[in-house]
């Protein structure tokens, strides 16, 4: 009986979804178990082949664990909003809605049919107004509410309210704004309302206000610092500069030091950890203030080494600094101003990660320093960051070596105040060896000692105090987008208002375009209905407000980590319409037991996901600290990327470009060469006599009488990414279906093709090698495996094997599809296992002999033994492994035994469900094999009862002879000479000894 996996895996997928196999209960007296993907965003490319590897890995954990008797939550969903489906409706005029709706049937298909043990009655899309309300609601609880630092953890508005009608703000220990006035209760009484909620908005959790942005202006819209690469939006490689604008922002640094404390409860990798570390980015230090001459203004600065205060030089601020302009003297304010304006087209990755680079301009200005009150000149420099402690430094050109280079750069003088220590090439950054001189007071101290006494200095001259400062800056919350939450937000006289939960959710407006306004307004200032009515508690048709009692609603829309800060809460209670998740759901779940996901969101959504968990905490809503108790990030899975080289020509003289024209560069346009070793090296003038010949073809396809006249032209070759649909196992392109692709327009149509002898390539004998490189599997690089055309070839089962097979999880592994007939030709050998029947019908009994079984059990066990403990270790690879090594071990036992085979399928399940849930139905089941208990290890069946002896002659091993272990050595003597094949050996001699080591050798001195 032949395999038929596309029959079989089409009958068990809809067998899942009819029974709802898969579906947890919130309430059980199993255990519970939560297995969370980081779920996708449903792009219109549907999935390549390493888009489910971490969902393959994360499946065979929650089946592994059902079978273990856990209730398994394993849900799915969607990341809806995002800037691609926007960037698709600017172009099209189709709206987002539709083309993510068509994107998530695709991407649905195709998850089912690779067969997850998903429970989709929980699905979620972060696009659906009836999951955006709860996101819109969590945000007034955000703004609803404020941070203590006494307690270490936020309260209700409304309770520092009280606070300030009773005692005013004076002791209270708050994460606010900085330029908050001490008010007394008196005072606070008498306020406006105008003025509490002005102040209550430097105290909540979300808050308005102008903050340093990175703009892009092409897509219309801020970016996230993990949106920008190289300097360019991620999306579209757009230029993205800096910019002022007022946003909402998300006071996540309140949370700072519990995201660090946090880190020492979980379960993740240390390089996650470290990274995350790294972000939050904790300084221990003073703050210091410094006067400016002549000016009422002050400059705080945040320093780890107050012990160097007697090294500052000059200080630097950023070039965003709020003080530049206004200290800033006449004669250099044309200088500054134009370097201001050139560092805004730098994005802040950009200067942290360049360190060769020096540039600067001086202010005019002169600050005091606190001791000496000698002048010091204050200077601007784009290596210092606005949003990095106070945007300014003190700078110590002996002691930090970027200092350094700046005065060396500016010539700036370079106090020393370490003893006995050389700093004419370089600064001295060894705070743990330093002997401060030169520095007053400090001087003879340590670095320890003299921290400690400079802070104390100024403490008592009141110019700074001791300070813990941390990297991690308050999150901005708005993006100038239409395809994404809209704020719960509408405006009186300036100032934000909330809407009441009864009236959420707030739904996107429709536009007639998804661009900003040319006033430049966010798109949903485009919409004709978009004012809050007071009267009527709803969205009105009136865009220029001029009455009462209609309002203006906020234009910006939240960012793509507002939903999936939340989601896997929501998970736990979908369908419930009255609360993001009932208060039952969420005490059984508690939080999610293993996450898997990529290592691109550590610093993004798994920090803001943990700030809002925190959150929920502080408030009540949830009970625990973490979100995800154990982490794994999955590796890559390489594509294996094809090149065809296009040939560019280059001229070591220009004079001789002119005489030879541009209508004979025409003539040698758009010709490909075969690949080669030099090619790959980008290197053809290494191989004179390849390029000789070359040069010659090229002179007949120009024309040329010879190829004299290209004797100085240098030929490159220039690798452009093609189809790997179009290529071969052999690396041969074929060059007709790339010619007639429709995506390449006629680019390739008119293209000259010169294979690997030489030779125009123009018939079907002629060959043309592509170039090879692995990369990462992307639409963009032309070398994405459709799963389609796989689970269509060789089933989902296969897939799911050759994925795990390919490597350990965590480790990035090229993906080859002709490797996937390995796995394959194993499901085909599973199956014939079990249909050892005549004319290969099924057949497998139960066996009463356990004489029979020993080798089967023994191999059973051994695998039952092996694939738990590479579960729960996630070495999925080495299972695979396990069970080809199984099944060949079986087959050639000839075992049909239902007490080895049934057993087997269980342990194989996980892996290839749809496999094992057919052979399981054979074997007269008829409840999906999903529910069977995992097989227990017995070790018994693994001790060795015989030993298999070498009988040896003179030293020399002539046969073996199995025997009993607990056989005397005086017995093991008596068979070995009674045997048959021994007599032989001796022919009738007597040996002179026979040497027995028990349980190793018998040897037969003759």
């Amino acid at each position: 009986m032949q395999y038929h996996f596309n029959e079989i895996e089409a009958k068990w997928q809809k067998y899942w979804a009819d029974n709802q196999t898969f579906k947890a209960e919130n309430n059980s007296v199993k255990p519970k178990y939560y297995v969370l993907d980081m779920f996708p965003y449903p792009s219109g490319a549907g999935l390549h082949v390493g888009h489910p590897l971490g969902y393959i890995a994360s499946d065979i954990y929650a089946r592994y664990k059902r079978h273990k008797g856990f209730n398994v939550l394993h849900p799915q969903g969607y990341d809806s909003f995002g800037l691609p489906a926007e960037q698709y409706a600017i172009q099209t005029g189709q709206h987002p809605a539709l083309t993510t709706e068509e994107n998530i049937k695709t991407y649905r298909r195709q998850l089912d049919q690779i067969g997850f043990s998903f429970d989709w009655s929980r699905e979620v899309r972060t696009s659906d107004p009836e999951y955006y309300k709860w996101t819109q609601w969590i945000f007034i609880q955000l703004f609803e509410s404020w941070y203590c630092k006494h307690s270490n953890r936020a309260f209700p508005i409304s309770e520092l309210e009280k606070v300030f009608a009773s005692e005013g703000n004076a002791a209270v220990e708050a994460v606010c704004d900085d330029n908050v006035e001490v008010f007394s209760a008196k005072q606070w009484n008498a306020f406006s309302d105008v003025e509490k909620q002005e102040i209550l908005l430097k105290y909540r959790l979300t808050y308005l206000a102008e903050t340093e942005v990175n703009w892009c202006p092409a897509l219309g819209t801020v970016l996230a610092n993990d949106e920008i690469v190289n300097g360019v939006s991620e999306r579209g490689g757009h230029p993205v500069i800096r910019k002022k604008m007022t946003q909402w922002s998300m006071r996540i640094s309140a949370y700072a030091e519990r995201l660090l404390q946090g880190l020492d409860t979980i379960d993740w990798t240390e390089s996650l950890k470290e990274s995350q570390r790294n972000w939050i980015g904790k300084s221990v230090g003073a703050e210091i203030e410094f006067r400016i001459q002549n000016s009422e203004f002050r400059i705080s600065v945040f320093t780890t080494r107050p012990d160097t205060i007697f090294g500052v030089s000059f200080m630097t601020l950023a070039p965003e600094h709020e003080l530049v302009l206004k200290i800033t003297t006449p004669d250099q304010k044309a200088e500054v101003e134009a370097y201001i304006q050139a560092t805004a087209k730098r994005s802040e990755r950009d200067r942290m990660a360049d360190v060769k680079t020096i540039s600067g301009a001086f202010t005019g200005a002169y600050a005091e320093h606190p001791f000496t009150k000698k002048p010091i000149p204050i200077w601007i420099g784009d290596y210092v960051l606005a949003g990095y402690g106070t945007g300014a430094v003190m700078s110590v050109p002996c002691g930090d070596q970027r200092d350094y280079d700046f005065a060396k750069h500016f010539n700036i003088p370079i106090p020393n105040i370490f003893e006995g220590v050389d700093i004419s090439e370089e600064a001295f950054s060894d705070k743990d060896n330093t002997v401060i001189s030169n520095s007053d007071f400090l001087n003879g101290m340590n670095y320890k000692k003299a921290t400690k006494r400079a802070i104390f200095e100024l403490e008592q001259i009141g110019q700074g105090q001791g300070k813990t400062n941390y990297r991690l800056r308050d999150a901005v919350f708005s993006r100038q987008r239409y395809w994404g939450e809209p704020f719960p937000v509408y405006y009186v006289n300036g100032l934000p208002q909330m809407i009441d939960k009864a009236h959420l959710p707030i739904r996107l407006p429709e536009v007639e375009k998804y661009l900003p306004t040319e006033t430049g307004e966010p798109p949903l200032g485009r919409a004709d209905v978009w004012a809050w009515c007071t009267e009527t508690n709803s969205v009105v048709a009136n865009k220029k407000v001029n009455n009462t009692t209609v309002f203006p609603l906020e234009l910006n829309t939240m960012p793509g980590w507002a939903g999936s800060s939340w989601y896997f809460f929501r998970y736990m209670d979908a369908q419930n319409n009255q609360e993001f998740a009932s208060e039952e759901a969420l005490k059984y779940w508690e939080n999610v037991d293993l996450y898997i996901g990529g290592s691109e969101h550590a610093t993004g959504h798994l920090l803001y996901s943990r700030f809002w968990v925190k959150f929920m905490k502080d408030r009540g809503f949830v009970q625990v600290e973490e979100p995800f108790k154990k982490l794994i990030n999955q590796g890559m899975i390489l594509g294996t990327s094809a090149f065809v080289y296009r040939l560019s020509y280059m001229f070591a003289n220009p004079k001789e470009e002119e005489s030879l024209g541009k209508q004979l560069l025409k003539k040698l346009d758009n010709i490909y060469i075969s690949h080669s070793e030099f090619i790959s090296k980008g290197d053809l003038e290494a191989n004179k006599e390849y390029l000789k010949e070359l040069k010659r073809k090229l002179a007949e396809i120009a024309g040329l009488s010879d190829a004299s006249e290209l004797e100085n032209v240098i030929v490159v070759p220039l690798p452009i990414h093609v189809k790997v649909q179009y290529i071969n196992a052999s690396d041969e392109l074929n060059i007709e279906g790339l010619k007639k692709d429709s995506e390449f327009g006629e680019d390739y149509q008119n293209a000259i093709f010169i294979g690997e002898n030489g030779k125009i390539i123009e018939g079907e004998n002629d060959v043309y090698k592509v170039g090879r490189e692995v990369e990462k599997m992307s639409k963009s690089k032309y070398n994405v495996v459709n799963p389609d055309s796989i689970c269509e070839q060789y089933g989902a089962d296969s897939l799911r094997l050759y994925e795990m097979f390919l490597g350990p999880l965590e480790q990035a592994k090229p993906w080859n599809t002709a490797g996937i007939t390995g796995v394959h030709g194993f499901l085909k050998k599973l199956w014939k296992l079990y249909h050892q029947g005549e004319n290969g019908s099924f057949y497998v009994h139960s066996s009463t002999s356990l004489e029979t079984l020993g080798e089967s059990f023994k191999t059973l066990h051994k695998t039952i033994k092996k694939v738990e403990e590479d579960i729960e270790g996630f070495s999925f690879n080495t299972s695979v492994s396990t069970f080809m090594i199984a099944v060949n071990e079986l087959t050639a036992q000839k075992c049909t035994s239902k007490q080895v085979l049934e057993p087997l399928l269980i342990l194989l399940s996980p892996y290839a469900p749809h496999i094992a849930e057919e052979l399981w139905s054979k074997l007269g089941h008829r409840e999906s094999i999903a529910t069977a208990p995992f097989p227990k290890f017995e070790e018994k069946y693994l001790v060795e009862n015989t030993k298999n002896y070498p009988i040896s002659f003179n030293g020399k091993m002539r046969f073996t002879l199995e025997l009993p272990l607990d056989m005397s050595k005086e017995d093991i003597e008596k068979t070995v000479m009674a045997h048959e094949k021994t007599k032989d050996q001796l022919q009738g001699r007597e040996p002179k000894k026979v040497i027995v080591v028990p349980g190793k050798i018998v040897n037969i001195v003759g």
